[in-house]
């Protein structure tokens, strides 16, 4: 085969095509050198490889580690889940349940300030704290969010719910609803002092999880549907 006029590709794709050549010039290996990405000194090809062998093992017990933890991360938040749903099933009086409701999410997921809010309610209940006065805006607000809404603080109604609004940096804001399609009745707001706790970027499916459990809680605080 004759190199004249050969490209370095036209060199590499015949290496690439012909996978016996060094096997058959395997003492080409310990003569070629290539340039030590980690230092100035030259090593041999078969050191290179070794090398980026070497390399590619190390991201794979990376991605092996994020993976382990990703799990452990999972796995610790459904068993919050499950404590926050098994103590929802066991209160008797519903007028109980949007305090047990609200201080158990807290507790079990850490957040720093958690509130409710209903509208529409059974009369019976129309005089509980967490039937107190929505205003129109945010009720037509809330039934237009299908995920929840994450982001930094700004001049929401729901945040003046919480205990100290000003410090909250970032939020999330939690429809609740009969139905994926039906009206909001309510509102769960979580605020954070982490303004990276809450961002649109996030991924949401506990808080979906977390909205559709308290929304199916706390039906029972509203009429009767028909």
């Amino acid at each position: 085969m004759s190199t004249q006029g050969l490209s370095e590709i036209d060199i590499a794709s015949y290496l690439a095509r012909t996978p016996g050549f060094f096997e058959r010039h395997a003492e080409l290996l310990a003569h070629v050198e290539l340039a030590n990405p980690h230092g100035p000194r030259a090593v041999s090809l078969q050191q290179r490889q070794m090398e980026m062998l070497r390399e590619r093992i190390r991201g794979l017990e990376r991605r092996l580690m994020d993976m382990i933890r990703n799990g452990q991360d999972n796995a610790a938040l459904t068993d919050r889940l499950h404590q926050w749903i098994c103590a929802l099933m066991l209160v008797n009086d519903p007028r109980d349940l949007p305090d047990m409701l609200v201080v158990d999410l807290q507790e079990q997921f850490r957040i720093p300030q958690v509130a409710m809010r209903l509208w529409d309610v059974a009369p019976a209940f129309a005089d509980e704290p967490v039937a107190r006065s929505v205003g129109p805006e945010l009720k037509r607000f809330a039934s237009s969010l299908r995920t929840p809404y994450c982001g930094v603080n700004t001049t929401f109604e729901a945040v003046r719910w919480l205990g100290h609004p000003s410090a909250v940096a970032s939020l999330a804001l939690l429809p609740l609803r009969r139905s994926y399609t039906g009206p909001a009745f309510g509102m769960l707001v979580l605020g954070s002092p982490d303004p990276t706790r809450y961002t649109p970027e996030m991924g949401t499916d506990i808080l979906m999880r977390i909205s559709e459990l308290a929304s199916a809680a706390v039906t029972r605080l509203l009429p009767d549907s028909d």
